[in-house]
């Protein structure tokens, strides 16, 4: 089948280089220059494990192409796919539809058939039936269907997640093509016996904020139990192991540590109490702003920490930073919570020495101020404390001796809760979790 991916941001370039691997034809769309011509030569700029070689793969082939031009888009299929970016405003707690409300604007006036707009991008719930409405308005002489097809990915495992994913939901007004479309577009993956959730548009939609503010609320609850062991003395790793055996509950997501960032949770959360208000219903997503404060207060607990084990000021300190991405495989930093430790640190008189395996580029935009090192070993050097905050395999792999001749005092702090404490104070280090 034919079809034009709308963006080609994380999302869009993934969900085009899948779709060209599940043997349909693709032409992804996207505005920024310098972005498009990466793209087309085959290059990805972030950093996502296995989709260089997928989507050269595919842009070699011709199965995938990449243009700027809507007309082009317009005459080359009739399924479009909705991937452009949602930000939170400035200054609200509101996601931002400018770019999705573009897409639509530039891409239906152009149309000379009948067509599908699939949306990928999260949105707020009432998206799909406000876009709906505004298409009649814009369609000339032919029929065009809004349905959403909400995304799951995970950053580092995004190729999986989209070619084998837990589930496939697709929210439709009743009476449209869309179902058909969409079975006859993910034929090889329902025949894995992959899950297809026929809903209507608002569930589609709340479907995709629910699944993160549920996410959300698993890790910040964790994190607060963790404050409670803290001042108890109990060990919050043994709580999560204990309680994650309960089906009920499970292991996953219930790491106490540093807390989520990234470009997705932060975000979608403080979105969706957001529309709640609007729809009349806050007081059902209050509990989801002390979700969003537990989250914030971990950043502040770190760096209250690193100035406890410099001996109560970081006034005149060297620290080490280790991990800048919001997670480990994902060069991500947005709202990333290592960054903004490493900073208010900086704010509070240390010399701060970063080091990521992936997202030293997109530090250096972010936070210029900061220094960067080009290893571990370098970021520790003269260092009177180190702090791991995102939990890359080399940073678990890290030796207390391989550090240990180049700090200036052995202090290590596990904001993620994955180092081997034993080792490291073996080692002679004061470790703290």
């Amino acid at each position: 089948m034919r079809m034009v991916v709308l963006g080609l941001g994380y999302l869009g370039a993934t969900h085009a280089a899948c779709m060209a691997e599940l043997g349909h034809e693709v032409l992804g769309i996207e505005v920024i220059p310098e972005k498009r011509a990466q793209l087309a030569a085959g290059e990805v700029p972030f950093y996502e494990p296995g989709l260089p070689e997928l989507l050269r793969r595919h842009i070699d082939s011709g199965t995938l192409r990449v243009s700027d031009s809507y007309a082009e888009a317009a005459d080359f299929a009739d399924v479009f796919f909705i991937a452009v970016g949602t930000p939170q405003k400035k200054g609200e707690y509101s996601a931002d539809l400018t770019f999705v409300d573009a897409a639509v604007e530039e891409l239906v006036p152009l149309l000379s058939r009948d067509a599908l707009i699939l949306g990928k991008s999260t949105v707020p719930v009432g998206t799909t039936e406000r876009l709906s409405e505004r298409v009649d308005d814009l369609a000339k002489d032919v029929k065009v269907e809004i349905a959403w097809n909400p995304e799951f990915l995970r950053e580092g495992y995004a190729i999986n997640d989209t070619l084998h994913p837990d589930r496939v939901v697709l929210g439709a007004f009743g009476g449209g093509r869309a179902e058909e479309t969409c079975r006859e577009i993910y034929q090889k993956i329902i025949d894995e016996n992959t899950p297809f959730l026929l809903t209507d548009p608002p569930t589609a939609e709340l479907v995709k904020t629910s699944a993160n503010a549920f996410l959300a609320t698993k890790i910040s609850f964790i994190n607060a139990i963790a404050e409670v062991c803290e001042a108890a003395g109990a060990d919050v790793k043994a709580i999560a192991d204990a309680i994650g055996y309960d089906a009920r509950i499970g292991r996953r997501f219930l790491n106490a540590g540093l807390g989520f960032g990234g470009g997705c949770l932060p975000k979608d959360i403080r979105a969706f109490m957001a529309r709640a208000g609007e729809l009349g219903a806050a007081e059902a997503l209050s509990f989801l702003r002390e979700v969003d404060n537990v989250n914030m207060r971990r950043r502040t607990r770190m760096v209250e920490v690193a100035r406890e084990v410099c001996g109560g000021t970081l006034l005149g300190k060297r620290i080490a930073i280790l991990g800048a991405a919001f997670k480990p495989e994902s060069d991500d930093v947005r709202d990333s919570p290592a960054l903004n430790v490493a900073g208010q640190i900086q704010l509070q008189g240390a010399s701060v020495s970063v080091y990521d395996p992936r997202a030293m580029e997109n530090s250096r935009r972010q936070f210029p101020t900061l220094d960067y090192a080009t290893s571990a070993i370098e970021a520790c050097e003269a260092a009177d404390a180190v702090l791991v905050l995102t939990e890359w395999d080399e940073f678990l792999r890290l030796q207390p001796s391989d550090i240990s001749p180049v700090v200036r005092n052995k202090n290590i702090v596990d904001g993620r809760l994955c180092l081997n404490a034993a080792a490291w104070k073996k080692d002679g280090w004061s470790y703290r979790g």
